[in-house]
């Protein structure tokens, strides 16, 4: 199973103190940062784009942004978020007709690739060939756009598919996620952990992130004894 990577949702932050913010995640024990661009087209909000990230990656040297492109025609983005110091660039699957090709030039860029689907997407719709191509696999939990929505469990089967038809794959999950809701997500087999709101408006930040941190290991150890 791959390791535990817990990816702070900085929409939840306080934009006004941004790079003090994920400063403050870093500092908490966030191995990555969840920068959601979302363009006023994919999805009805508009947010950061890759002024802000490059700013960010000045402030923060060595950050690891992972950047969640809730975009239409998330093909016309890769450069800009490469030269803005983006980790990882993780699309839409419903917001594209050519994934393949978008992977290829994410890695041209020399970022990770991540594809991500939406509620109401099957997992079945990322195919075999498309799932080895990509770094990262990302199952919503919510409808893309906007923070601070309901967790929708009826998501967390996709989780269940994807690990098993991609053991060895990062599996993210995004929407709704903190310590209530982080148990079902880890037993599902998802080892990449976007939280927004549970991590910062908690008064502990390092505490929640810990908390889910540790909740994915044990439930990689239950998985990985059960297979033993």
């Amino acid at each position: 199973m791959p390791r535990a990577i817990i990816s702070p949702s900085v929409l939840a932050s306080d934009f006004g103190q941004l790079t003090a913010e994920c400063k403050r995640m870093i500092k908490g024990g966030a191995e990555w940062l969840h920068m959601d661009v979302m363009d006023g087209h994919f999805v009805p909000n508009i947010t950061m784009g890759a002024p802000i990230l490059s700013c960010v990656s000045k402030a923060v040297p060595g950050i690891f942004m992972d950047c969640h492109m809730m975009v239409a025609q998330p093909e016309k983005w890769v450069d800009d978020i490469a030269n803005a110091g983006g980790s990882l660039y993780c699309f839409h699957l419903e917001a594209t007709s050519d994934p393949l090709s978008l992977i290829d030039a994410i890695h041209d860029r020399k970022m990770k690739a991540g594809v991500a689907i939406s509620p109401d997407t099957p997992s079945t719709a990322i195919t075999d060939e498309l799932g080895e191509a990509a770094d990262m696999l990302l199952v919503m939990t919510v409808y893309p756009g906007r923070g601070g929505q309901k967790f929708l469990e009826r998501c967390v089967p996709k989780v269940s598919e994807l690990r098993t038809r991609f053991p060895e794959k990062d599996i993210e999950v995004d929407g709704g996620v903190g310590p209530k809701t982080i148990d079902v997500c880890a037993d599902a087999g998802s080892n990449v952990i976007v939280a927004g709101t549970a991590i910062f408006n908690d008064p502990k930040p390092d505490k929640v992130i810990a908390i889910l941190k540790e909740t994915v290991d044990k439930a990689q150890a239950k998985i990985a004894a059960s297979k033993a």
